[in-house]
């Protein structure tokens, strides 16, 4: 089956995060005052259990409508539709209680795999990847989903296998930039305090905008494999009708 290219792929997810760069920057803005506003709730009533335990599963839960709500807008962008900032939010009942139970059933198989040789769980997590694309984009089932995320990166595990380490090391780099300039505005932070927030806070949003590029990169590479086996299955329907 037909690839995808890796450059292409972060490619894109940089040229539309650099062309909405605003747009992004609100949606980071939101996102941590609505994080922080419930991390500062949870560390007020850390001597209540209940409570604190009430403000940090909300806390999972919305990081979890977050990363539905990312994916959401990276197929949008890359279907050329204009994103707005409450897509982020992107929350149906549904369609969480499936993402849930997905995530579920895809860490069980991937511990499976790795506890028989390691190696079948590195390629059940890479081809199984998919699965919470298929359910935002294409609402489909539990086990469906993983079936599809399967069918699509069939021939591909190891130009996929890459391509997550090439986001991983994007990842670390970018955690890595932010360490180092911590570092560098450490000698000034009494001299000019200003400075550094300012230097501080640019480190800190330019490291969030890491988000939306590996989430671009990957709708990319998701769109591409189904277009890919949609054409194939195409072209399979056409030879048989010969």
């Amino acid at each position: 089956m037909a690839g995808f290219s890796k450059s292409e792929a972060i490619k894109f997810g940089w040229d539309i995060t650099k062309k909405n760069i605003y747009f992004f920057i609100k949606v980071f803005l939101l996102i941590n005052a609505i994080l922080l506003s419930l991390l500062s709730l949870r560390e007020f009533f850390k001597n209540i259990s209940l409570l604190n335990f009430s403000f940090s599963l909300l806390i999972t839960i919305l990081e979890m409508i977050f990363s539905l709500g990312f994916i959401k807008i990276a197929l949008k962008f890359y279907d050329n539709e204009k994103p707005e900032i409450y897509d982020v939010f992107f929350f149906k009942y549904r369609i969480f209680l499936k993402v849930f139970l997905a995530s579920i059933l895809y860490l069980i198989v991937v511990v499976f795999g790795l506890l028989l040789l390691i190696v079948p769980g590195i390629i059940f997590a890479i081809r199984l990847w998919f699965f919470e694309y298929f359910i935002v984009d294409k609402n489909l089932g539990v086990i469906e989903s993983l079936k599809k995320s399967w069918e699509i990166t069939k021939g591909n595990a190891l130009n996929l296998f890459f391509f997550l380490i090439l986001l991983a090391l994007i990842n670390i780099l970018g955690f890595l930039a932010l360490i180092i300039g911590l570092f560098l505005l450490i000698p000034i932070l009494f001299l000019a305090p200003a400075f550094v927030y300012q230097k501080f806070l640019a480190l800190i949003i330019g490291l969030f905008l890491l988000i939306p590029i590996l989430f671009l990169a990957q709708a990319f590479v998701y769109r591409k494999l189904s277009e890919n086996l949609q054409l194939k299955n195409q072209e399979d329907q056409n030879f048989y009708q010969q």
